[in-house]
C-alpha cells in the first residue's frame, strides 16, 4: 500500500523531464467505444454549474464530476481527447463518457457523497451515466467492461447507482457493498454481495442477491444463474477492506460529509487539520508542511474538449481543497485553506483570498486547447516535489511533503510524526507488511523511459504489491510451523482464506529519526 499517493508524485517527475507531458495511450478496449458526444456534453455542463456554496442544486443534469481518489501504480483514462487511453493520476477528473483502466495498477472512485468504486489490476469500465436531476439526486451507471470492481455505496436516499455488464443491470441499494468479477474470455460474470442486497436484471427476469451470497451468471444470457449460500475470498478483499474502513472512519470526522459535495473529506481529515492561526482565523493546513511550503508549486493542467482545463493537484488530499473554497496565507503560520463559496468543478484555477503574499503569482491554465497531437495535460513544477519515502523496514516522512508519498490510513495519526518533522526534519516509524508477500519489492524505471510506445512510472520507489497492508510497529511472531501430520492433511488447520494462498510478513527491525505512537 506504500504506492497509495506516490503515484501521482512519480507522474509530476516523469512530466517535468518529458516536455511536461503525459504520453497519450492510442490502443482501445475493443469491447465498447466511448459516447464521444456524452463526454464532451458532460465535460461542457461540468465546466459552469450554477451551485450556491456546497449545498446547492443546479436542474442541468450533466454538471457533475467524481474524481480518481486513489491510483496504485499505472491506470489509464480516456478523457475524449482524441489521444485515446492516457496515462492517469490521483484527483484526475471524471466526466460522463469518460473510460477508466488498469493493468498492473488499482484505482478507486470517489462520488459525491462518499460512495467509492475500486478496480482491481487488469479492469476496465465506463461511465456511460453521471447525471443531477432537479430534485438533487444524483444517478451514476458504470458499464462493467472487464476485470474485477468492487462498490460500496454511502447510506445515501434517493441516488440512484447501476452497474452494467453483459445484458445485465445490477441496481445498487444504500449502504450496500459488494464485488463484482466480469470475464469476458470466460462469458461469464459473478457478484459477491459483502452487505445490504443487489437486484440483477436481465432479459430473463430479476434475481435479488442477499447478504453472504454469490451469484454466479453467463454474459449472454444462456442458462439459469446459480446462486451460493457464501462468498468465496480474493486476492484484492483486504486493499477494499481497508479502504471501506478509512472511508467511514475518516469522513464521518467531519462537518464536511453532511454535504452533498462531501468527497475528499476522508482524505483531508487523515492528511491534516484545522488549527487557529490567530487573526487569519480557523485554517486547514496538511501534514508535514512548513511556513515555506507553497499549494500551488506542483501540478497540472488537464484539458477537456467543451470546458477548457483543469487544475489537478497531486497531494492525495487535493481534491476539496481545490475546488472549493480558497487559500491564503498567514505570517508565521504559512498557507492554509478555508471553506466557503461556490463549487468549482473543471474550471477550478486556484484560488487566493486577500492577504497572501504578492509574490504567490498562482500558476494559469493555458489559453488555447492543445494543438493536434500535442499533450493534453501541461504540468507546473516551480520548484522539487518533495515525497516521503518507504525503506525496507521504516517508513520516513520528510518536511515539506505535504503528505505526498504517505500511505492512505496505514500508520495510524500523522500528527506526532508532524511534529517530529517539525522539529527535525524527518521522522521515521518502523513497519511491516500484512499479504501475499515476503518483502517490499523495490522496482526502478528510469525517468522519461518509453516502454511500447507508453511512458513508464519513474524514480526510485519501494512499492507493496496491492494485494498486502502496510502496518505500523513490528511483526507479530510467526506461528509454528505445522507438524509433518497436519502438513501431509490438505487444508489442516487453515482457513478458507489462507487456503487460497499463503500469506507472510516483513519485519521491521529499526527505527531513526522518530518514534512510534500507538493508534
Amino acid at each position: 500500500m506504500s504506492a497509495i499517493s506516490r503515484t501521482a508524485a512519480a507522474a509530476l517527475s516523469m512530466f517535468a523531464l518529458t516536455a511536461a507531458v503525459l504520453t497519450a495511450q492510442q490502443a482501445n478496449d475493443p469491447a465498447q467505444a466511448p459516447t464521444s458526444d456524452n463526454a464532451t456534453a458532460g465535460a461542457a455542463s461540468a465546466q459552469n454549474p450554477s451551485t450556491q456554496g456546497l449545498n446547492g442544486a443546479h436542474a442541468y443534469s450533466k454538471v457533475r464530476i467524481v474524481r480518481i481518489s486513489e491510483a496504485k501504480g499505472e491506470i489509464q483514462m480516456d478523457r475524449n481527447t482524441g489521444h485515446g487511453f492516457e496515462d492517469a493520476m490521483t484527483n484526475l477528473p471524471i466526466v460522463e463518457g469518460c473510460r477508466l483502466r488498469t493493468e498492473a495498477g488499482a484505482a478507486e472512485v470517489e462520488f459525491e457523497d462518499n460512495s467509492t468504486l475500486r478496480m482491481a489490476p487488469g479492469s476496465s469500465i465506463e461511465f456511460s451515466q453521471l447525471e443531477l436531476l432537479p430534485s438533487g439526486a444524483k444517478v451514476s451507471t458504470v458499464n462493467v467492461l472487464r476485470g474485477m470492481v468492487y462498490a460500496s455505496l454511502a447510506d445515501t436516499k434517493g441516488n440512484q447507482f447501476t452497474l452494467t455488464f453483459g445484458q445485465q443491470k445490477l441496481q445498487l441499494q444504500p449502504s450496500s457493498h459488494l464485488r463484482l468479477t466480469v470475464d469476458p474470455g470466460a462469458g461469464e460474470a459473478r457478484l459477491a454481495v459483502f452487505e445490504g442486497t443487489a437486484q440483477v436484471e436481465s432479459p430473463e427476469g430479476a434475481t435479488e442477491v442477499g447478504k453472504k451470497k454469490t451469484l454466479t451468471m453467463s454474459l449472454e444470457n444462456q442458462g439459469q444463474p446459480v446462486l451460493a449460500k457464501n462468498v468465496k475470498p480474493e486476492a484484492y478483499d483486504s486493499w477494499d477492506h481497508d479502504s471501506v474502513q478509512y472511508h467511514k472512519q475518516f469522513a464521518a470526522s467531519s462537518a464536511l460529509a453532511s454535504s452533498p459535495y462531501s468527497y475528499g473529506v476522508s482524505d483531508l481529515m487523515y492528511y491534516g487539520n484545522f488549527i487557529n492561526a490567530g487573526g487569519c482565523g480557523q485554517m486547514w493546513q496538511p501534514y508535514f508542511a512548513s511556513a515555506g511550503w507553497s499549494p500551488f508549486a506542483n501540478g497540472a493542467w488537464a484539458y477537456y474538449p467543451g470546458a477548457g482545463y483543469s487544475w489537478v493537484s497531486p497531494y492525495p488530499w487535493g481534491w476539496m481543497p481545490y475546488h472549493y473554497g480558497s487559500w491564503s496565507y498567514c505570517q508565521g503560520a504559512g498557507w492554509g485553506w478555508q471553506p466557503g463559496g461556490a463549487w468549482n468543478g473543471l474550471t477550478n484555477s486556484p484560488v487566493v483570498s486577500g492577504g497572501s503574499p504578492i509574490a504567490l503569482n498562482p500558476p494559469r491554465a493555458p489559453v488555447n486547447p492543445p494543438r493536434v497531437g500535442g499533450p493534453t495535460m501541461v504540468v507546473v513544477n516551480t520548484r522539487p516535489l518533495n515525497v516521503s519515502t518507504l525503506g525496507p523496514d521504516k517508513f520516513v516522512f520528510q518536511k515539506d511533503s505535504a503528505g505526498m508519498g504517505v500511505p492512505r490510513g496505514s500508520l495510524g495519526r500523522l500528527n506526532k510524526f508532524s511534529e517530529g518533522v517539525a522539529r527535525h526534519g524527518t521522522a521515521s516509524t518502523p513497519i511491516y507488511f500484512e499479504g501475499a508477500m515476503r518483502a517490499p519489492q523495490t522496482g526502478r524505471m528510469e525517468t522519461g523511459q518509453m516502454e511500447n510506445g507508453r511512458m513508464g512510472n519513474t524514480a526510485n520507489m519501494t512499492m507493496a504489491p496491492i494485494t498486502s497492508s502496510m502496518r505500523r510497529g513490528y511483526a507479530p511472531p510467526a506461528e509454528p510451523a505445522m507438524s509433518s501430520m497436519s502438513a501431509s492433511q490438505p487444508g489442516a488447520g487453515m482457513s478458507p482464506m489462507a487456503s487460497s494462498g499463503p500469506a507472510s510478513t516483513s519485519t521491521a527491525r529499526t527505527s531513526s529519526g522518530g518514534s512510534s505512537h500507538p493508534r
